[in-house]
């Protein structure tokens, strides 16, 4: 069983590999940041509750975008498999059919992200990834990397606007039935998952037009399906995306 860590800033996910398809997938909480006997301890319990052996295990692959979280990774790695985990990084990139002209800059997650989206399609893609950061991620026909966009996550946004703004209420990320809010949560959120459908549609059709050639549209991230109306921008919805690129990454250092 292939077990693919993907170390974002606000989860950790632990997804598991076997026999073609990703069969479990666990997250915690990114912060407060964990040491590796809490990650061992609930990792422990998730087997348990899973029937999941240690021994089931056989590869690890991490992607981490947090620093402070990776070491702990990789022994916990090491202390509970045995196992010497491959962390992607920009050495990881010099095999791969897929490249960036920035492989410093460049996140690992966006990088996995490439990786898998390409092995899909193996033509030029547009992925957007909807976590913390809303990203786009622009590869060419060949498989580089064109470039990248940045944007405020969904929660990022909300968080940003309730938490520096007196009275507002916490806001579920629930797409309304109306853009214009009848109060202030449907406000907020007509405001917030509008307004990205809107952001998303229009650099979709900027960058096609930058391009002037067709791309394949993917989405993936936790929160790629909460703004229903984006459903036929996409070609592909697949959160397991970034975590798949981790064990194709994984598998060519292997070979």
């Amino acid at each position: 069983m292939f077990l693919a860590i993907d170390a974002g800033n606000s989860n950790v996910v632990f997804s598991f590999y076997k026999e073609g398809q990703w069969v479990y997938t666990y997250r915690m909480e990114t912060k407060p940041f964990k040491k590796t006997a809490a990650i061992e301890m609930q990792l422990r319990l998730y087997f348990l509750e899973k029937g999941i052996k240690v021994s089931d295990i056989s590869y690890v692959g991490i992607s981490s975008v947090v620093p402070e979280i990776t070491d702990s990774l990789i022994k916990t790695a090491k202390d509970l498999f045995g196992i010497q985990a491959h962390l992607v990084g920009p050495d990881s990139y010099e095999k791969l059919p897929v490249s960036t002209p920035n492989p410093q800059q460049m996140g690992t997650d966006l990088m996995c992200n490439v990786m898998s989206a390409y092995a899909k399609f193996k033509e030029a893609c547009l992925i957007i990834d909807f976590g913390t950061a809303l990203t786009f991620t622009v590869v060419s026909e060949g498989g580089a990397v064109l470039g990248v966009s940045i944007a405020p996550g969904l929660k990022t946004a909300i968080k940003a606007l309730s938490g520096n703004t007196s009275k507002l209420p916490e806001v579920p990320l629930v797409l309304p039935e109306s853009a214009i809010g009848k109060d202030t949560v449907h406000a907020i959120q007509a405001g917030i998952l509008y307004g990205y459908t809107g952001l998303v549609e229009g650099m979709i059709q900027r960058i096609k037009a930058e391009l002037s050639e067709e791309l394949k549209v993917i989405a993936t991230g936790g929160l790629s399906s909460i703004l229903q109306p984006l459903a036929s921008s996409f070609d592909l919805v697949d959160e397991n995306l970034t975590v798949e690129g981790i064990r194709l990454i994984t598998l060519h250092q292997e070979a």
